[in-house]
């Protein structure tokens, strides 16, 4: 199968949000674009049955009207429609696992939730075996949003492998040819914390530890990825803030969760659950070891 980008759809204006964004990381990653419809209820009818009579006319517009759309902005691309008769669920899973990544729509904490955001892709990023990544749509009543900050923000907790996480920030941020930030944020122990701020002490030894930490860890992808200019930032503070208020106006966050092991229920951890409820910008959440 030729390497795809896959997208959801629902016909909601996140997913339509979604697809432009993944129609151009796509053509970024000189890869396919899939167009994902699931739906238990999908008749298996002929391909010429008449409009009035098919039961799937509505779940063939949404999808041929956005496939119309992408090809006619980037011509080049090839985007391909793909209507399934299964739940939605269990289809992105699965179409997660055979795609480069997959890209679904979301409404972030808004009352009214999205199809994917509400019921199916929270349990989708936190079951997937490849990145996921989140978009949100801005509302037509605020306007037309900022322009975004050329940059893409991976966020590192440095405990552990984060050879999937920085692979898929660095390699993203090269194909986009944008700067990549690197961000860790640690909280300050409670026995630090003054009136006016952290200790000052306690604030460069934990700031000077983490520093080293992250420079030995960038190393190796400094040297794989030298086309990418690079920078980093330790913020005392609790990580998801950090990350946050790093990531404000980026054109993607990137996150990690742990991969899921046999027997632990899979979840998502406080940073990713954070980015992914209030942050502004795309999140990709990328499982790893």
């Amino acid at each position: 199968m030729q390497p795809v980008v896959t997208v959801g759809l629902d016909g909601s204006p996140e997913s339509l949000a979604a697809a432009r964004w993944a129609a151009g990381e796509a053509e970024k990653r000189g890869l396919a674009l899939r167009l994902l419809h699931a739906w238990p209820l999908l008749a298996p009818e002929p391909a010429d049955t008449a409009a009035e009579v098919d039961q799937n006319y509505w779940a063939r517009r949404l999808v041929h009207t956005a496939q119309a759309e992408l090809r006619a902005h980037h011509p080049d691309l090839t985007v391909v429609a793909d209507l399934v008769p299964e739940d939605a669920q269990e289809a992105l899973i699965k179409a997660a696992s055979e795609s480069e990544m997959l890209v679904l729509g979301s409404r972030g904490l808004e009352t009214v939730e999205s199809y994917f955001m509400g019921d199916v892709s929270m349990p989708v990023v936190a079951r997937a075996e490849r990145p996921v990544v989140l978009v949100r749509a801005e509302p037509a009543e605020r306007g037309s949003p900022p322009a975004p900050a050329e940059r893409v923000v991976v966020a590192l907790k440095l405990n552990g492998s984060a050879e999937a996480l920085l692979g898929f920030a660095f390699h993203t941020a090269a194909a986009r040819q944008v700067p990549l930030l690197a961000v860790h944020g640690r909280s300050v122990p409670l026995h630090a914390r003054m009136p006016w701020g952290a200790d000052h002490e306690v604030a460069e030894e934990i700031t000077g530890e983490a520093r080293q930490d992250l420079t030995r860890v960038l190393r190796p992808w400094r040297e794989k990825y030298p086309q990418v200019r690079v920078t980093d930032s330790i913020r005392l503070a609790s990580p998801g803030k950090a990350v946050l208020q790093a990531a404000e106006g980026a054109v993607l966050l990137v996150v990690g969760r742990r991969a899921h092991r046999h027997g632990v229920a899979p979840h998502l951890g406080p940073v990713a659950h954070a980015a992914l409820h209030h942050g502004r910008c795309p999140v990709a959440v990328v499982p790893h070891d």
